[in-house]
């Protein structure tokens, strides 16, 4: 019976067994040892139970391992009374099996009180509740203080232990007690073990040591497919390499390996080395794992090639919600919103949505110019319907969906509703606010959210620095742009100088102006010069114009932005002949001036409407105009009374 179990021939075991007479309690224990499924090793003790089988101490730790899913697990519970009962819990090997199993269920409290209360222990329990400590990511300092115990009295560490204590020095990112650990692992000869190698490989990755983690690679003799996976997901410029590398060495990949492959891919923009991967997952039968379809999905997203995500979504036998969040997180990146829309109809139709389907299609409505306000609308009352109004997460891409539509109102709703009101949900009300020019209430908020110890971000302190200009806070705006940097150590990246330049652009500080952009690290970028060009149009410094101009020419030669402002420039000075001789320019680089397009919602699902300058098409485009030119004039009437205050 013994033989049949252990060659896979069960069946075979199950029927001399049956065909016993009077079985005794090793032929019971060595076909409990012999099923594959927990469900029925499970049932066939308890039907030794029943009939009145007195169970041994293999029996119970036969029967503890197969404890696995939640019935197994009160199954378990019950199978310790009755050791305690039966005295059993001295036995070294019962005790293993209890820690395995509080273990494996998380457990630990219960683990550790079993290790404490047995009376002798041996390797394989220090090794249980170290692997056990190491399972949860949350006692990586317990795991640690165990492998210091097992060393001080003396026991002889394994590959096991070694394992176990490297992955404990990952979870907490402890590198010196992991090169420690390391050299103690060579000094015992397990230092080219291929599981203690794959796990100090996985270590050093995290600590963000690569350099480490590729030497204990390029020294383990044996190198299996975790190896190479590893390898592959910590180098992703060398990814494609290393793959083939291999597959040269003769070690066949699994759906992980295929994972942090086209990840690498996808981050690297490598089109051709992904369509080849594609083939190769066709040809190895990869293509039934739905989690490597999910990273095909989102790596042809990443390409701009959302035909080829549709086509590998499409060919899905079981669509996972995850297969649609990647779907429709694809669409919202491509800047396609009503197919985002579209295919989150597709989600509640087919599946049940989460928390990120929601974000990602709340993105996409938020970011589109051409669909209706409805559709978030609607997002809006699904979420209400599944009860995820109170997750932090969709509650911030609530509001910011809001925000960013325009509807300030709901937006402030949203987040005066939110419970938990995260970073990001004081980062996006914020932005919100900033957008519509609401200086006091950015203030006010942004106030708040550090009187609550929130911590703001790159994105809040650009939204705060923006509605400081555009308000004219020049102050204020200088002491929050020095207080990114110095009281929570903010490096300012392109957007922010933009927004300081822009800032005094409009108050006429030109030449502060300049000075910055010359201070900014690694140049200025085009969103910088673009800003600073635009106020010397305000203010007229045709001088200063020009260099800033040829600048922006240089940089992006087939961009009209500059070309316009420059024209304008020289058409407010009265110089006609400069702006015959730049646009003459333009004609002759082939620089186009774009169209300018707008869209105006008129409140229902499909009632969006596009129109552009000098547009006639519409049937009621003379009352679109005469409203267009009674909002400009109220517009520049604000706009002209805003900049009085300034000044003064």
């Amino acid at each position: 019976m013994n033989m049949y179990c252990k060659s896979g021939q069960f069946d075979k075991a199950l029927c001399i067994f049956n065909n016993l007479n009077n079985p005794d309690i090793v032929s019971w224990n060595t076909v409990l040892s012999g099923f594959e499924k927990s469900d029925d090793a499970l049932s066939f003790a308890l039907r030794m139970n029943l009939i009145g089988v007195v169970f041994d101490a293999v029996t119970y730790s036969t029967a503890l391992s197969f404890c696995l899913d939640h019935e197994g697990f009160l199954f378990g519970l019950q199978l310790h009374s009755l050791i305690v009962k039966f005295g059993l819990d001295s036995e070294v090997y019962v005790g293993n099996a209890l820690i395995t199993m509080y273990s494996r269920w998380g457990r630990l409290v219960e683990a550790r009180r079993v290790f404490d209360e047995m009376p002798n222990k041996d390797s394989v329990s220090w090794n249980a509740i170290l692997s056990g400590y190491t399972q949860d990511g949350d006692y990586g300092v317990e795991a640690i203080l165990a492998l210091i115990e097992m060393m001080r009295k003396g026991l002889r560490l394994d590959h096991v232990s070694f394992t176990s204590a490297a992955s404990a020095c990952g979870h907490e990112k402890n590198l010196e007690l992991g090169k420690q650990i390391h050299g103690v692992s060579i000094k015992m000869g397990y230092g080219t073990h291929v599981s203690v190698g794959n796990v100090l490989m996985s270590t050093y990755s995290k600590c963000e040591v690569t350099g480490d983690a590729n030497k204990v690679f390029r020294r383990m003799h044996d190198r299996n497919v975790i190896s190479w996976t590893t390898m592959i997901s910590m180098n992703r410029e060398d990814a494609v390499s290393l793959f083939k590398e291999m597959r040269l060495d003769g070690v066949c990949p699994n759906d992980v390996t295929f994972i942090g492959l086209i990840h690498a891919i996808s981050i690297g923009n490598l089109v051709k080395e992904g369509r080849m991967i594609h083939g190769l997952c066709i040809k190895t039968n990869f293509l039934s794992e739905p989690s490597v379809c999910n990273c095909l999905i989102t790596m042809y997203a990443r390409f701009e090639s959302m035909q080829d995500s549709e086509k590998v979504f499409d060919e899905l036998s079981c669509r996972e919600i995850i297969s649609w969040n990647a779907l429709i997180s694809g669409y919202a990146q491509n800047g396609l919103s009503l197919a985002a829309v579209q295919a989150f109809f597709g989600v509640i139709k087919e599946s049940k949505p989460n928390a990120y389907t929601f974000g990602s299609v709340l993105n996409a409505v938020g970011a589109a110019e051409d669909i209706s306000l409805k559709h978030g609308q609607r997002c809006h009352s699904h979420i209400i319907k599944v009860g995820l109004d109170s997750d932090p997460i969709v509650g911030s891409a609530l509001l910011d969906m809001y925000g960013k539509r325009g509807s300030i109102f709901e937006s402030q709703r949203v987040f005066n509703e939110t419970q938990e009101k995260s970073e990001f949900a004081w980062t996006a009300i914020i932005s919100a606010l900033a957008r519509h020019g609401d200086y006091e209430s950015v203030m006010n908020q942004f106030k708040e959210m550090e009187n609550k110890g929130v911590r703001p971000d790159s994105i809040t302190f650009l939204s705060v620095l923006t509605v400081c200009g555009r308000n004219g806070m020049i102050h204020k705006g200088r002491h929050l742009f020095d207080s990114m940097l110095k009281d929570y150590h903010i490096e300012p990246s392109p957007d922010h100088y933009s927004c300081m330049v822009d800032m005094l652009g409009r108050v006429g500080r030109l030449e502060e102006a300049e000075e910055l952009v010359g201070q900014i690290p690694g140049g200025p970028g085009l969103s910088v010069l673009q800003s600073l060009l635009g106020a010397c149009r305000i203010h007229g410094n045709v001088e200063m114009g020009e260099r800033i101009a040829d600048a922006l020419m240089k940089m992006e030669p087939a961009g009209s932005g500059s070309y316009v402002l420059m024209s304008n420039l020289y058409a407010e000075k009265g110089d006609w002949e400069m702006v015959a001789i730049l646009r003459k320019g333009m004609k002759s680089k082939g620089v186009r001036k774009e169209v300018g397009f707008s869209w105006a919602d008129v409140g229902d699902i499909d009632g969006l409407h596009g129109f552009s300058s000098g547009d006639n098409t519409h049937p009621r485009s003379e009352e679109i105009y005469r409203m267009a030119e009674c909002l400009g004039s109220e517009m520049k009437y604000l706009n002209s009374k805003r900049e009085r205050a300034i000044a003064l």
